[in-house]
């Protein structure tokens, strides 16, 4: 049966109306929850940030759904206090607590000073990073010079069961590395033939059997000219290729580079509809290619996502959840 998630974005949203939206979904039905992991939003006008890990532990203990965070160990986060915090949190709520891990954004990681590194570097550090978590996670003390520095490290508090490591994927080769050392795959939509092919990749590099959770951009009101407005004023930072996005440093930069961006244009990175029925139609066609989860993100600010929830509780959950 499939699970329908509910995402919070700390970019757009305070940390409190997170907590009570998710408080909120999960009693609504939403069978899931997750949440980014930013230093800053993409924009001015999304204006918020708050500290994801310090919102987990308030979300676990308010909630009973399972909770996920997709986060970059390797710059902003050093290995070990990642591993850490992954532990603290999987001990005290067993079997509810995941991560999913990523390279990384240059938006967040550039406040260390370090430079940047390109793409196939970033990965090869994480990768770093997965074996000394994991090796920390199984209780083992852990020294290591690479990419990244750990000097004799171990974690006294451990969880009865390790919290599983999803890894962050959007293309088809970085999905297929990820298939021999995640116990399971979180990417976002995309065009059905390149989602096809990156979950295929996942697969055949070694997630045979393993989870596929998929996060949906999506924007909906029952005006459709407000739904549309609503999505280009969130999201226009946010429709650029991965080879621009990673690398821009600022939010200012993401507002300049959005000046041209129209609310059309946005309608390829989130589903734009007043009409919940082709919501629920699409949301089904992403379970049809393989996804077991799928984690909504309205971009709307917090004044929007109760009436999102309710209206979604009310017409396309349960359509999906029979699926």
């Amino acid at each position: 049966m499939a699970i329908i998630g509910y995402h919070v974005s700390h970019e757009q949203v305070t940390p409190r109306a997170g907590l009570e939206a998710a408080q909120y979904a999960e009693e609504a039905g939403f069978g899931a929850l997750m949440c980014s992991d930013h230093l800053a939003p993409w924009s001015e006008r999304q204006g918020e940030s708050g500290y994801a890990w310090s919102w987990l532990g308030a979300a676990l203990q308010s909630t009973s759904s399972t909770v996920g965070v997709v986060t970059a160990p390797g710059q902003r986060y050093h290995p070990v206090m990642t591993a850490q915090a992954i532990a603290t949190l999987g001990s005290m709520y067993p079997g509810r607590f995941w991560a999913a891990l990523g390279s990384g954004e240059a938006l967040n990681e550039h406040v260390t000073g370090d430079r940047w590194p390109a793409k196939a570097e970033r990965d090869r550090r994480l990768l770093e990073c997965v074996e000394v978590m994991r090796a920390l996670l199984r209780g083992e003390e852990v020294s290591h010079r690479g990419a990244v520095t750990v000097d004799r490290a171990r974690l006294w508090t451990l969880p009865e069961q390790p919290p599983l490591l999803f890894g962050a994927a959007v293309s088809a080769a970085t999905a297929r590395v990820v298939g021999g050392w995640a116990d399971g795959l979180i990417t976002i939509e995309q065009e059905p033939d390149v989602l096809r092919e990156v979950i295929t990749a996942f697969r055949e590099g070694g997630g045979e059997g393993k989870p596929v959770s998929l996060q949906i951009h999506l924007s909906w009101d029952p005006d459709e000219e407000r739904a549309l407005r609503v999505a280009h004023e969130q999201w226009s930072t946010n429709v650029f290729s991965t080879h621009l996005a990673w690398n821009l440093e600022l939010v200012e930069q993401f507002d300049d580079a959005a000046r041209f961006v129209r609310p059309d244009d946005v309608r390829g990175s989130v589903f734009v509809s007043s009409d919940l029925g082709r919501h629920a139609a699409h949301l089904h066609e992403l379970l049809e290619l393989g996804a077991e989860r799928l984690y909504l993100h309205h971009v709307g600010k917090e004044t929007e996502q109760a009436p999102f929830i309710d209206a979604f509780a009310a017409s396309v959950l349960p359509q999906l959840t029979r699926t």
